[in-house]
């Protein structure tokens, strides 16, 4: 199975693709006609099959972390303890 950050063409998504994303998802909400078309035009490079697929996975994504099933990383912190 691919990861979520993997697409169709077989590249991993980037950072500036993700980014652009994000700052899409901002623009386009649910209610927007063409949303999928439009997010993809803003990131470039992708289709509106990618992007729909590559949020479906956040989506996903979200809901195992709120649901607990994903433990919170042991960070190392600096300074007195």
């Amino acid at each position: 199975m691919a990861s979520s950050s993997m697409s169709a063409r077989g590249g991993s998504w980037s950072a500036k693709e993700n980014k652009a994303f994000e700052q899409a998802l901002a623009v386009y909400d649910r209610d927007t006609p063409d949303r999928w078309a439009n997010v993809a035009k803003a990131i470039g490079g992708r289709t509106a099959e990618e992007v729909k697929r590559h949020y479906e996975n956040l989506v996903e994504d979200v809901k195992y972390i709120e649901s607990g099933k994903v433990p919170f990383p042991n960070y190392w912190t600096t300074g007195n303890k």
